[in-house]
């Protein structure tokens, strides 16, 4: 059976890059989705929407990569050489506010600064961050937080798809109903053209009168104005369907008229795989289902954003130290010389505001902005358990319904045939007939109606449980 269905789903998607002629004569709604999942354009574009997210981790990375920098500079003034300095310099920036430097300074002049050094030296050196920026700054932020955006994007694929699903699905309902309306029309419009016949005949033989052929004529008039409306319905229907096919080459798909729903239409073999309790799908879509886990996800953002703005809070005590060399091997002078004892620098650096007033009001917002997403988060979940519910009474109506008006249109035809036989017997005329025929029309037509929505509610069920795609 797996190999079947495999075949099966090759072959229509092959056809569907080939012409309409070549076409298959059958869909049925597993094929409709697998072709919307494989080639509909917004899935393509919710793809690069993951992949951007990946390239803002890449952007976000940036801000930890080494830099490499060179600085020249040189004065002469009235035949004097003022300095004439070349400082190259390496920083690699590190997590937890700890930068790695080192650089090579050659300074040469007439009227240098007392405090720099003549001549070729290099230094090695670390800066670190004490207090404000120690556990998390605006670079490791920014980073957890593209990380994080990239499962919101992956989870947004989710959601717009689930949606796009349910969109084919109605579209393809719509499609099967108003082709199963338009076989009823065809097969009436075939019956009457045959009881036409039969009364012309009886009215040449003297066996009945000629108001009948007109009863008769009127009844085969009606159904194929019928059926031409449900015609041109299942031509449209073929249309809006076609909104949700493509090809793999990106270009759009024309389903043509050759191509019809699957004949057993009423044996969806994708639908006795549905989740049909409502204590299971509503635990599933509060687990699952997209729209929400974009708000946990949201929350993740929301708490590396608090954690960041928190900083805002602390004062900052910087230190910065350098070892220096002699000349350009500060390996040698490194190693040689202890710490803070001889050729060395170092630099301290406090700042505070007094009233932190900056600080406060982004900490605040930031608390506030989890709230908000917290009430937001529960409301939506409020109002998916809603529409599950909803969907799932509706379901229950329908099946009900559908097994009523089911028995309804078997009894009308139990009529039909009934009058047929008294007919027959010379006991009725086609005026009866024809209005036992229209109300058991009318209850079929009903019928159809009812299994659509029936369908489209089975399918709403998953999708209002986050779980069609």
């Amino acid at each position: 059976m797996r190999y079947f269905n495999f075949l099966s789903l090759f072959i229509l998607i092959f056809s569907l890059s080939a012409t309409a002629q070549d076409s298959l004569k059958t869909l049925n709604s597993e094929e409709i989705l697998q072709i919307v999942r494989k080639f509909h354009p917004i899935g393509r574009q919710t793809e690069i929407e993951i992949e951007m997210s990946k390239a803002d981790i890449l952007i976000a990375r940036s801000a930890f990569d080494p830099v490499l920098n060179m600085y020249s500079s040189h004065k002469k003034f009235d035949g004097t050489t003022y300095y004439n300095s070349v400082s190259p310099e390496f920083n690699i920036p590190t997590w937890y506010g700890i930068e790695i430097f080192g650089g090579l300074e050659n300074v040469t002049g007439d009227r240098l600064d007392p405090s720099q050094t003549v001549g070729q030296t290099s230094y090695f050196g670390v800066s670190v961050s004490l207090i404000k920026d120690l556990v998390i700054n605006k670079q490791m932020a920014f980073i957890k937080q593209a990380k994080i955006f990239a499962n919101l994007a992956a989870n947004q694929k989710r959601a717009v798809m689930n949606d796009l699903l349910m969109n084919a699905t109605e579209a393809y309902w719509n499609w099967v109903r108003a082709y199963q309306t338009y076989i009823v029309l065809k097969n009436n419009v075939i019956t009457n053209e045959k009881r036409l016949e039969m009364v012309k005949k009886s009215f040449i033989n003297g066996e009945r009168p000629s108001i009948d052929t007109v009863e008769a004529l009127i009844q085969l008039q009606n159904f194929q104005y019928q059926q031409n409306n449900y015609y041109l319905e299942f031509k449209n229907a073929g249309l809006e369907l076609s909104a949700y096919l493509w090809k793999s080459n990106n270009e759009p798909y024309w389903l043509p008229e050759s191509v019809i729903p699957q004949g057993n239409w009423e044996n969806e073999a994708i639908i006795t795989s549905f989740n049909l309790s409502l204590p299971n799908l509503l635990v599933t879509a509060n687990e699952n289902h997209p729209e929400l886990k974009a708000y946990s996800i949201k929350f993740e953002i929301l708490y590396v954003n608090k954690k960041a703005k928190f900083q805002e809070l602390l004062p900052r005590l910087d230190f910065r130290y350098n070892q220096l060399g002699k000349g350009y091997n500060i390996l040698e002078t490194a190693t040689t010389t202890p710490l803070f004892e001889n050729n060395y620098q170092y630099g301290l650096k406090f700042e505070m505001p007094l009233r932190l007033s900056q600080g406060r009001g982004e900490y605040k917002k930031a608390k506030l902005k989890i709230e908000d997403n917290t009430l937001q988060q529960n409301q939506k979940s409020y109002q998916i358990q809603l529409k599950i519910s909803s969907y799932f009474n509706e379901y229950l109506n329908l099946k009900s319904q559908v097994a009523l008006q089911s028995s309804n249109y078997q009894n009308n035809q139990q009529l039909v045939r009934a009058e047929e036989t008294r007919f027959f017997n010379g006991e009725s005329s086609v005026f009866l007939i024809n209005s036992r025929e229209n109300k058991a029309l009318e209850s079929l037509e009903k019928l159809i109606d009812l299994k659509t929505k029936y369908y489209k509610t089975l399918y709403a069920l998953q999708w209002s449980a986050g779980i069609l795609y």
